[in-house]
């Protein structure tokens, strides 16, 4: 399970941050892919790419599997699990441009600049459930991709390529995004502010301190809780303006949906827990992440890499 947010500075610049939440780590890294590198890509869909990436991935070969990634120019992208809802196509559709689902990530920031760009080009796309490998199969998604001026969810169901705007800048796992959004209205008694006192039979009540008037809000680990909790501190977080206190918002604000190992078993008996937060700054281009057992935060400039290699970059 997951949770994704997206919001500005006061200066309009974009920060974009996920929590990926599961029982174990896949060996996961920070991967910089050099708009150089040709990745397997079974349809031709990022058989070249017109911008660079750095995000967390498991690098096979020359292809990244990207969790979350962002590019140069400050479009961001991420995965959440979506099982049950997801629905890829078997093979190749004649007339669209076809995409593997593994390398959907990188074909949203590999070769594009924007959401708007994106935007205009997902009708023509199909989603394919191709695998890289045996070994690897298709993980069913959907994705926010987010950049300064906006984010957008994209579901690939049984109905087709869905396209929703995400004014809330928040995903969760399913059900899927308009449930979430139309869920948010059972919450609208949530704020930040205290209750008023008030009397009973002439007897003064009084709150006991703040965030009374949070009562309500969900606190588990649930998805549509996380939804909604994520979404009102994402909108309730004061503005920050410097890199420094944005990033500790990234941060702060994902750890209210952070899951503790021990309180949500799986399916499997195994215990769910937040295996990373990785988030990314389109001030200065840099990813950062932290992990359930090293919560420091560790930052990786796109600017610091040699970007003209034909090879992936696993960051040290």
């Amino acid at each position: 399970m997951c949770t994704a947010i997206r919001f500005t500075s006061t200066q309009g610049s974009m920060y974009f941050a996920r929590n990926l939440d599961w029982s174990c780590s896949y060996g996961e890294q920070v991967v910089v892919t050099p708009a150089v590198v040709r990745p397997i890509s079974p349809y031709g869909a990022t058989e070249t790419l017109d911008h660079p990436a750095i995000g967390m991935a498991i690098p096979a070969g020359t292809t990244p599997l990207y969790y979350d990634c962002a590019n140069d120019v400050g479009l961001a992208v991420a995965g959440l699990n979506f099982p049950g809802y997801a629905r890829y196509e078997e093979g190749p559709v004649e007339g669209k441009v076809n995409v593997a689902a593994y390398e959907f990530p990188l074909w949203v920031v590999g070769k594009h600049a924007s959401v708007d760009q994106v935007q205009a080009e997902l009708d023509q796309v199909a989603i394919v459930g191709t695998t890289l490998s045996p070994q690897m199969p298709a993980s069913y998604l959907h994705w926010i991709i987010a950049d300064e001026t906006r984010s957008i969810v994209v579901e690939y169901t049984d109905q087709g390529m869905q396209v929703f705007s995400d004014g809330f800048d928040v995903l969760a796992n399913q059900p899927g995004f308009a449930w979430h959004a139309e869920n948010l209205r059972s919450y609208l008694n949530v704020t930040p502010n205290s209750p008023v006192n008030v009397q009973w039979n002439g007897v003064a009540l009084e709150p006991f301190g703040c965030g009374g008037g949070m009562r309500g809000l969900p606190g588990d680990y649930y998805s549509p809780s996380r939804f909604v909790r994520a979404a009102y501190l994402n909108a309730n977080y004061p503005a920050r303006e410097t890199e420094e206190e944005n990033v500790t918002r990234m941060f702060r604000t994902l750890e209210g949906v952070s899951m503790i190992d021990g309180a949500a078993r799986m399916i499997d008996g195994d215990f769910e827990r937040t295996i990373y937060t990785g988030g990314f700054s389109a001030l200065t281009n840099t990813y950062y992440y932290s992990t359930y057992d090293d919560p420091a935060i560790r930052a990786f400039p796109l600017g610091d890499f040699d970007l003209s290699g034909d090879q992936l970059i696993v960051a040290k």
